[in-house]
């Protein structure tokens, strides 16, 4: 098993957009690639995992249950789910089948494949796990549901559960560069989970709004250029509305008010630089948007409830 741990280092031309911020700031730990081939009756019990756990239903179908679920999820050929950690969760073939724990179906197993179950209808789940840095992953994870189903089209399905094979080989019989193959192919497949999710409208809060023509350019821009100094005016004329519209649309569409959604992302990017730089906290406070250290301070000790050179002697 390999487990390399890397920061997400990813360029899409020269503009920098919000998911790719995020994932620059993210570091992930990879492990446990799998591909399960399970035979009816089938079960398995993913409980008590730190890590978040995903798959692709390459063929055949099974249920998902648990992770906060009302009834159980049927997964068919082609699905993708995400299963925030700690979650507890099961798969199986059908209800009121036995789902004995992981640690016991993959016991002993080297090889990248695990087979279990019966002798019934074949289905095969490519299967992997990943840990999000809690800090630099905040603004993302509080937003995702326990559990992210997303119905791929033929040909998207086809292409990650390629890339969730080929990292599934590397970890099975790592070579040179395996780490970082495994690392990009990581990028790829959470990226594309996320756009689609973004782009379907279905997402919460600012995830969500990404979809909203309206809002999207605006919290694009002001991702780009945190230090500018933007009030209620100049967001809502870069949104195309009037500042009463425009606060209300935003509140309901992000589910907070424009400065306080704001205030947060200069937080978050003032926590990474505290964290990863050697800025003075002067430099920082400029860096996110503040002209005085003693507003930054304030703003800093009300979100993370600590001043920023604590915190920074604290994270680093």
């Amino acid at each position: 098993m390999i487990e390399p741990t890397h920061s997400f280092t990813i360029r899409i031309g020269l503009r920098m957009d919000l998911l790719e911020d995020i994932f620059t700031a993210m570091r992930v730990e990879s492990a446990l690639y799998a591909r399960l081939e399970a035979r009816a009756p089938w079960g398995i019990d993913f409980a008590h995992q730190a890590s978040a756990r995903f798959g692709i239903v390459a063929h055949g179908g099974c249920l998902l249950a648990g992770a906060g679920l009302e009834r159980p999820l049927p997964l068919t050929a082609g699905d993708l789910f995400i299963v925030s950690g700690g979650q507890r969760f099961c798969l199986m073939d059908a209800p009121g089948t036995e789902t004995p724990p992981c640690e016991t179906v993959f016991a002993g197993r080297r090889d990248g494949v695990i087979r279990f179950g019966g002798d019934g209808a074949e289905t095969g789940i490519v299967s992997g796990r990943f840990v999000f840095d809690a800090a630099a992953g905040a603004p993302l994870t509080a937003l995702l549901p326990p559990v992210l189903h997303l119905r791929l089209d033929a040909e998207r399905a086809r292409l990650l559960q390629a890339a969730l094979e080929m990292i599934a080989r590397e970890n099975a019989a790592p070579t040179l560069g395996s780490p970082l193959v495994v690392q990009k192919l990581v990028d790829v497949l959470l990226i594309e989970a996320l756009r689609i999710h973004c782009l379907s409208g279905r997402g919460d809060g600012w995830l969500g709004a990404l979809a909203d023509r309206r809002l999207a350019p605006l919290l694009h821009a002001i991702h780009a250029d945190l230090a500018a100094p933007w009030t209620l005016e100049t967001m809502a004329a870069r949104a195309g509305m009037s500042r009463s519209a425009f606060a209300r649309h935003f509140r309901a569409r992000v589910g907070d008010t424009p400065l306080n959604h704001l205030t947060g992302w200069r937080i978050h990017r003032a926590q990474g630089l505290l964290r990863h730089s050697r800025l003075t906290l002067g430099e920082v406070a400029a860096r996110v948007g503040y002209d005085s250290d003693a507003a930054f301070q304030r703003a800093f000790k009300r979100l993370c409830g600590m001043p920023p050179g604590e915190y920074r002697r604290l994270k680093t």
